[in-house]
């Protein structure tokens, strides 16, 4: 069976964006879409790309670098996954933005190993569930403390997995979590720590998020389908 289009699914998507920006008078420049391609082959992210998608996202180092191999500077590439700190040496300097910095460990392998400042997003598992990496968001304000001399890592923002369910209070406490925990780092005034972005929602939840105020949407089923 022959999935919809990208360019198909980009347009209900951006008109999603729309509507949620309108509800809570955002403008629609503020929503960047990241196609989360780790379940789908290179040529359907070219696909994405062709359909003006800016943004491409992967959580595996192999599906990652199969990628930028065949589309390299054609995309912004967004590291989404846990990373581990032997696998920075095989993604610095291609990826643009890393979303799962979560220990000092990992914060020094990417200083150790960039050539320059590499945007990270700090995890939080706002949820608290066992099942989700991050920092507790009590630990973050600390965290970025202990990094501060790490000059290559520059703290962009937060990002954070809400739980998996159609519970709308559920989901909008998450998310309004991570703005306020952002509000907080914003207010410490670090120049290596701006905060100014927020990666947050998925094909279920983003039009809730985008209302609670991400900046970065995570989307994969909704916009590039799933081959496996």
């Amino acid at each position: 069976m022959n999935q919809p289009s990208v360019e198909s699914n980009l347009s209900e998507i951006q008109q999603n964006i729309r509507y949620a920006c309108h509800n809570v008078n955002r403008s629609v420049e503020e929503v960047k879409i990241i196609a989360v391609t780790k379940y789908v082959s290179t040529e359907r992210a070219q696909e994405a790309i062709n359909s003006g998608v800016k943004h491409l996202g992967e959580n595996r180092d192999d599906g990652f670098l199969k990628k930028w191999d065949a589309i390299s500077n054609e995309a912004t590439w967004h590291y989404i996954g846990t990373l581990q700190s032997k696998k920075v040496k095989n993604i610095i300097g291609k990826v643009d933005y890393i979303h799962s910095l979560d220990r000092k460990s990992l914060a020094e392998e990417i200083h150790k190993r960039a050539e320059k400042a590499v945007k990270c997003f700090i995890q939080v598992n706002v949820s608290g569930e066992d099942s989700k990496h991050g920092l507790a968001p009590e630990e973050v304000p600390g965290f970025i403390k202990t990094i501060s001399d790490l000059y290559n890592i520059q703290i962009v923002g937060l990002m954070t997995m809400a739980p998996f369910t159609e519970e709308e209070e559920l989901l909008r406490n998450c998310f309004r979590g991570l703005k306020s925990l952002q509000q907080e780092i914003q207010s410490m005034n670090l120049t290596f720590a701006p905060c100014t972005e927020l990666s947050m929602g998925m094909s279920n939840d983003y039009k809730i998020a985008i209302e609670e105020g991400a900046t970065f949407i995570r989307i994969g089923s909704a916009l590039v389908g799933n081959e496996q």
